[in-house]
């Protein structure tokens, strides 16, 4: 049984970072995102959420990658994020730059649309930025401290829209406060599917326990049934009805009422315990914790500085991410669309190095 451990003793278990990245601890966005209801909660109902954008659907299912390594993709996911947040200014956005690469592989026909799909489309960025970024307030607030001030949500928008810097987003089609986001909702409702993939994807991630560690004995998993599912019927809880009735879910009112109470206990107690916080955290996604850790802990960087992404990407040499990697990324559309080829795996090999391996057991293994 671990010891209890006192801050001081855990700050000294991580590595500081270079310098705040492009946040900082005065940002309401390390507030929300370092808080518990983050690492399960809101990034189930991200991933879930994306799905029904036909788009991204035939994107994963397609690649097939979260079927077959489920648990490694959802901490390179968290990883990812956590640097977004909580990383040096220069290591995120040569990860960024590296996911241009990576999302270069992630293009195709759309079986639902009949059109192309490209995950590094800006639209289909946007989608999945404020997808997240909503999904991850949308937590914190029902099943953590609730309701930001008027003047906090005004700045975790400000800031929502300076890390879209870090895709192939267009900062100025950012929404930037709760109406403006519900305002985007409702404008990409009619572009939602409630296709075969889109479904079976969302009850594939919705048990939840493919965030579980891959080496877990399945008797364990087992003992866990009561836990996850209860944690899959708060993740419905904040689903509107119309996402619900397409994806196939039925879920009562007291049901939604009724989980509430649980959950706020359980990321209460998670968010007064560091040690607990930081256990549970690299139970599931050991990848970010390294990431996260430093900002949870209060940890100084080296240096003090918070960037602006523009100037980051200007300062460390890294193109704007739209314009990122022309020559490759026209490389791989004419292998696919041209030459009927598989694209190339160089993005992927290369992301391993920034936010980790694609197989746990077998880190030179790709696809």
């Amino acid at each position: 049984m671990l010891g209890i451990k006192t801050k001081a003793q855990l700050r000294k278990e991580y590595e500081p970072a270079a310098d705040y990245g492009f946040l900082g601890p005065d940002s309401v966005s390390w507030k929300v995102w370092s808080h518990p209801t983050t690492y399960v909660l809101g990034f189930v109902r991200s991933v879930t959420i994306e799905h029904f954008d036909p788009n991204l659907a035939a994107a994963v299912v397609q690649s097939g990658g979260v079927k077959y390594r489920p648990s490694t993709r959802y901490g390179r996911t968290m990883r990812y994020f956590a640097m977004q947040l909580f990383g040096g200014a220069e290591e995120t956005c040569k990860a960024a730059d590296v996911l241009v690469k990576v999302h270069s592989k992630a293009i195709g026909h759309d079986p639902v649309t009949g059109g192309e799909y490209d995950a590094n489309k800006p639209s289909s960025q946007l989608w999945i930025h404020v997808t997240a970024w909503h999904s991850i307030l949308k937590c914190y607030e029902m099943y953590g401290p609730g309701r930001l001030t008027p003047e906090e949500e005004d700045q975790y928008w400000a800031e929502c829209r300076e890390i879209a810097k870090l895709q192939t987003i267009d900062p100025d089609t950012v929404p930037t406060s709760r109406e403006e986001v519900h305002a985007y909702f409702e404008d990409w409702r009619p572009r939602l599917a409630a296709s075969e993939a889109a479904q079976d994807m969302i009850n594939f991630i919705l048990p939840v326990d493919i965030a579980l560690p891959v080496d877990m004995p399945a008797w364990q998993k087992t003992a866990l049934k009561p836990v996850t599912g209860l944690i899959r019927k708060a993740v419905i809880a904040t689903y509107p009805k119309y996402m619900r009735d397409m994806a196939g879910l039925h879920q009562s009112a007291a049901v939604d009422a009724a989980v509430i109470a649980p959950m706020k206990a359980f990321h209460k107690m998670l968010e007064v315990d560091l040690q607990l916080r930081l256990a549970f955290m690299n139970w599931l996604a050991p990848q970010a914790v390294p990431v996260g850790a430093p900002a949870i802990l209060g940890i100084p960087p080296i240096s003090d500085k918070v960037w602006d992404v523009r100037e980051a990407q200007a300062h460390f040499g890294f193109d704007l991410p739209a314009e990122a990697h022309p020559d490759f990324r026209a490389k791989q559309r004419d292998r696919v669309f041209n030459k009927g080829l598989k694209p190339l795996e160089d993005g992927l090999e290369e992301s391993q190095k920034y936010i980790g391996a694609m197989d746990v057991h077998h880190p030179e293994k790709v696809g």
